[in-house]
């Protein structure tokens, strides 16, 4: 499956900033993880720490899949508004689910601070719209946040005007919120855990996977056999070669990145992130090196439109900045498409699937793609360790259809 086409902008920036070998004997492991993406390369870190025996294979070049294309927003938003999470899935698992994301970002930055990586900006989160009919829509959700436990504030346009030079009606201002590189954290992960005993290994694809009495027998393209007692599935949107089961739709989402901005300051006092309500949505942050990131535009998954439409939608994500914030001329550099999939509640998938034994999955769908793979790291390491996790069942393949 091709998850990306164009020029992803941290693919660009960073090239490859390390050498993997590939693997070409047999070797016996404890947990192998399968996929080095950024979901693969957090649960190598939990299992590390734990100084669980752990290998991870990937058949690209680390962090070339979804990873790369990433826009890196850590955000404790789900795709799904709170109050309309809530009716889907009910109001403890949907407040939790918010809970967990809030903390996850908390986490991220510790491990982060940890492992020395400091590529990394905090930042308020401004969830808007730009249709007055929609103020009880914000108003509620403001309300659900607020009884969640967020800190978080109703602006008006007069007030997003005057902060962020943006044309909107209305919006919930919250300050929990960061942007990262993803592509350079997976790395960093994956350096830090090499250094406690991890063993990576890239252009090594899975041609089959055996069950067998004590574990898993995994052989590679090239004939060399994995044994391991578990297998974690980090492969994210490619597992739909793996799950017969219907658990995610796959789309294509669109980003493009401006020309630096070092000669200009901050189209906005403040570092922030932006998404809206509307459809097609929109979302925008700043880099580090002064340039403005926007995304969003999505089209249902077809290799036309990986390939062929991320120009196209470049121009319309320009447009829609535009018309947000007319004072900013963006002028896009590089543009991108990346997989994307949506499951029908929102949530990720995490832990064991009943027809693929010693088998963990953790598979951040949505928006969240990192909070969600952080939360599933260590899900996946407490349930290797036999350690009860009360959370498990929101993310489980086994909760109820919604």
């Amino acid at each position: 499956m091709n998850l990306t086409a164009g020029y992803p902008f941290w693919m660009i920036k960073n090239g490859l900033p390390y050498a993997y070998p590939k693997l070409l004997e047999n070797i016996n492991t404890r947990v192998v993880i399968v996929g080095g993406g950024i979901s693969g390369a957090l649960t190598a870190y939990y299992l590390t720490q734990a100084g669980v025996g752990t290998i991870l294979v990937d058949g690209r070049s680390i962090g070339l899949g979804s990873t790369c294309a990433s826009t890196s927003l850590l955000q404790y938003e789900l795709d799904e508004p709170l109050h309309l999470l809530k009716k889907k899935v009910g109001e403890g698992p949907a407040i939790r689910a918010y809970q967990l994301c809030g903390g996850s970002i908390d986490k991220l930055i510790s491990l982060m601070t940890d492992i020395g990586y400091d590529d990394y900006d905090t930042c308020d989160s401004i969830f808007f719209t730009s249709r007055g009919a929609e103020k009880k829509f914000i108003e509620r959700e403001c309300r659900a946040r607020l009884h969640a436990g967020f800190q978080v504030s109703v602006l008006d346009k007069k007030e997003m005007m005057d902060r962020y030079g943006m044309l909107a009606e209305y919006a919930i201002l919250s300050e929990k919120g960061a942007t990262v590189d993803a592509y350079t954290f997976t790395h960093a992960l994956l350096q830090h855990s090499i250094k406690k005993g991890l063993r990576v290994y890239d252009r090594t694809e899975i041609s089959e996977i055996k069950s067998r009495s004590n574990g898993l027998e995994l052989t590679t393209q090239d004939s060399f056999h994995i044994r391991a007692a578990n297998m974690v599935n980090a492969t994210g949107f490619e597992v739909v070669n793996f799950i017969s089961k219907k658990i995610v739709d796959l789309y294509c989402t669109y980003a493009t990145v401006s020309e630096n901005r070092k000669e200009k300051d901050h189209p906005w006092k403040k570092n922030t992130m932006f998404w809206n309500t509307d459809d097609p949505y929109l979302y925008a942050r700043i880099t580090r090196d002064n340039r403005l990131m926007a995304g969003g535009r999505d089209e249902r998954f077809s290799n036309r439109a990986s390939r062929n439409l991320y120009e196209k939608k470049a121009a319309q994500l320009c447009k829609d900045i535009g018309q947000v914030f007319p004072k900013i001329e963006f002028k896009p550099e590089f543009s991108w498409s990346g997989t994307f999939g949506k499951t029908r509640d929102s949530l990720p998938y995490i832990g064991k699937y009943p027809k693929t034994p010693f088998v963990y999955y953790a598979l951040g769908f949505g928006g969240n793609g990192i909070t969600f793979s952080q939360i599933a790291a260590e899900m996946i390491r407490d349930m290797i360790l036999g350690r009860l996790n009360a959370d498990a069942e929101i993310f489980s393949f086994e909760r109820k259809d919604r």
